[in-house]
């Protein structure tokens, strides 16, 4: 096993470790708590003789040692009961109720703009009709509207951008830091942190937290960073659909998506982009869909089609929509933001209404 104490390496043992605990919960969780935590600490018990065996062996014992530390995490989670809400969860409620109010007191024209963005903004669906659930759930785009990664990743590339006006400053580094953080930290509280919402933000954190150091960085590492840190802090997401098809998903652009980009050739072409964009949602897919078919005995037939359409319209419609909710927020919003978001808002239900009565 080549670099075994590397961080995927360990990250991947805790995560098999909590899988098992989480399978193994019961009555006995505490004996075997009280069991696993002694074995978890025995590297550090034998610090002075791991250091004379040979580096394999130390990498051997580390994995081990991450595992049954997996274990014992998620057996320990699932014996500490659930305290309810608290002064953070009502903080954000109130925050998603008020982001719904300035949503709603824009004047668009489409009766389904505010609704959808409510959605998208805040996971809140209770506004949007049934007919335009049902065209994104029939057209395989449910995705779209269950909040994840993709949302967190279009707000981080949108504040992102913005904030490249400060420059590249010493101090403007710090205070592009602190914002990307805050608004990623903010939005993550907000939406509920939903364990693919969390993965996102942690990913963020540690990839720019790597940036302002002036570290390398290397996305399989982070990614795996941030599973280490999600199931310390939470071990017991482990067995949330949401997470393992959060992580799945991530699993493919960074495993497949690679190899199939290079199938075509780098050129200009926009049939380059159309094939990177295929390529994209094909890598999610194959990773998912076994447990997608396995939970809910589904498979979206136009898929493809649907990611090819929805995925920039909705990048689109969200990057715009931030924009003008944020200066309809301070009063300044000007009308051409507000035709913008409308005229996206019904390309993108039309797109998949459409697609959804395919036969």
């Amino acid at each position: 096993m080549a670099e075994a104490k590397s961080i995927e390496s360990l990250s991947l043992f805790f995560t098999a470790g909590a899988a098992a605990g989480s399978v193994l919960a019961g009555p006995s969780s505490g004996a075997l708590c009280a069991v696993l935590l002694p074995i978890a600490a025995l590297p550090c018990l034998a610090g002075g003789k791991l250091l004379k065996a040979n580096a394999k062996a130390i990498g051997a014992v580390f994995c081990a040692a991450f595992a049954v530390l997996g274990a014992f995490c998620a057996l320990n989670a699932s014996m500490i009961p659930d305290s309810g809400g608290n002064a953070l969860t009502g903080l954000a409620a109130g925050c998603a109720e008020k982001l719904k109010t300035v949503i709603g007191r824009i004047p668009f024209r489409s009766g389904n703009t505010a609704p959808l963005l409510q959605a998208l903004f805040t996971g809140d669906r209770s506004a949007l009709p049934r007919d335009i659930i049902s065209a994104f759930r029939n057209s395989g785009a449910s995705h779209i509207l269950a909040l994840s990664g993709l949302h967190m990743g279009i707000i981080y590339m949108v504040f992102d951008r913005l904030s490249r006006i400060l420059g590249r400053s010493p101090a403007a580094r710090y205070v592009r830091f602190f914002l990307m953080i805050g608004a990623a930290g903010f939005f993550t509280v907000m939406t509920g942190a939903s364990p693919s919402i969390v993965r996102a933000f942690l990913f963020i954190l540690i990839n720019e937290t790597l940036t302002l150091a002036g570290r390398p960085r290397k996305a399989v590492r982070v990614l795996c960073l941030a599973l280490l840190v999600q199931l310390v802090l939470q071990p017991e997401v482990i067995s949330t659909l949401g997470f393992q098809l959060s992580y799945l998903a991530m699993g493919g652009i960074f495993i497949l998506y690679p190899v199939m980009e290079k199938w075509y050739p780098e050129t200009n072409s926009p049939l380059r982009w159309i094939w990177k964009s295929a390529a994209l949602a094909i890598s999610c897919q194959v990773f998912t869909a076994p447990l997608a078919w396995l939970r809910f005995h589904t498979f979206p037939r136009y898929f493809l089609i649907t990611n090819l359409m929805a995925l920039p319209l909705t990048t689109c419609l969200m990057s715009v929509a931030l924009i003008t909710i944020i200066l309809s927020g301070t009063g300044l919003c000007p009308s051409w933001a507000i035709w913008a978001t409308d005229t996206l808002c019904s390309l993108l239900t039309r797109a998949l209404e459409i697609i959804s009565s395919l036969p």
